[in-house]
């Protein structure tokens, strides 16, 4: 293995870590939590907070010391405009819900296939856990710690082989990360969508105040967008009017989104530039460097696996 394949393939290993080091957190506050009320278990709003203090907080010292291992690269900082910032948010916007039909689609089609019902994660976490809980760690945690994990951590590593590999490689580990079906999509193209941020800015913030909007109105808003919408089925004629202007808000919101999302992704998609020419190592061949490797094989295995058991095929 030469020395290229050995980075990558250490990276591999660490995203592993990653996601098997909170399992092993995971069990010892369960059962240290049992032993004083099992029923304390059985409340979803502590089994994500148990859940988001393992994969996030616990963890993340252990990750940046194993990511120190590895040589990174300074990336220039840039600042961005309010009006950038906007488009950007357009952007991300319109590349989730593309990415959310067709996860939608898929998980539908399999789940016809095979008549098995397929549960939707994200659904599943708001139906179960309390509106602030939730928006504290969708819309705080999560994109704070997914974007120094996914973006910042990762990004500065791999830099030097190239803009484009470091972005198709963010994306990908981020939507195998998540482990299903439902969100490989969108969280490939938001990744990646973050990730061309990051390195057009070198600012970790930018991309992490986009993805707290993104989950904001994708995990939050959504919940009282769908109350309305079920009172209006319902017939409750004392909050019609309220629904009506949330629902009809809410739409708006996404239109207009939508609209200047894909003006600018149509417009722009050619104009991107990424400076590859600056990289400071050229791979002669790129894909079995980067994923033909014990580490990277490992991970991808893994959460290959993770979502086969998402789709109750096993």
């Amino acid at each position: 293995m030469n020395e290229y394949k050995k980075v990558f393939s250490k990276i591999g290993f660490n995203y592993l870590l990653l996601a098997m080091i909170p399992i092993f957190f995971q069990i010892i506050i369960a059962n240290t939590i049992a032993l004083w009320d099992i029923n304390q278990l059985h409340n979803g709003n502590n089994q994500i907070i148990i859940s988001s203090a393992c994969n996030y907080i616990l963890v993340l010292p252990i990750f940046i010391y194993l990511m120190r291992k590895i040589d990174s690269t300074d990336i220039d900082k840039k600042k961005l405009s309010i009006q950038t910032i906007a488009k950007y948010f357009c952007v991300a916007l319109t590349l989730m819900w593309a990415g959310n039909l067709i996860g939608l689609g898929i998980t539908a089609l399999i789940g016809h296939a095979t008549t098995i019902e397929i549960i939707n994660p994200i659904e599943h976490l708001i139906q179960n856990t309390n509106i602030y809980v939730n928006a504290i760690i969708v819309v705080l945690l999560a994109p704070i710690f997914e974007e120094l994990f996914f973006r910042k951590l990762l990004i500065d590593r791999t830099i030097k082989y190239g803009a484009k590999l470091s972005i198709l490689l963010s994306a990908l580990l981020f939507a195998l990360f998540h482990g299903n079906l439902n969100q490989f999509f969108y969280a490939f193209f938001i990744g990646g969508f973050f990730a061309y941020v990051y390195i057009k800015t070198g600012n970790i913030k930018y991309s992490i105040v986009l993805h707290g909007f993104v989950n904001f109105l994708g995990s939050v808003v959504s919940v009282f967008v769908t109350s309305s919408a079920q009172n209006l089925v319902k017939g409750m004629s004392m909050a019609n009017t309220g629904d009506i202007a949330i629902i009809g808000g809410y739409a708006l919101i996404l239109a207009v989104a939508w609209i200047v999302g894909l003006i600018a992704i149509l417009t722009n998609y050619n104009k991107i530039e990424l400076n590859d020419s600056a990289r400071e190592i050229f791979l002669e061949k790129p894909f079995s460097t980067v994923m033909i490797n014990i580490g990277m094989i490992c991970f991808i295995i893994f959460h290959i696996f993770k979502i086969i058991k998402s789709l109750n095929l096993i």
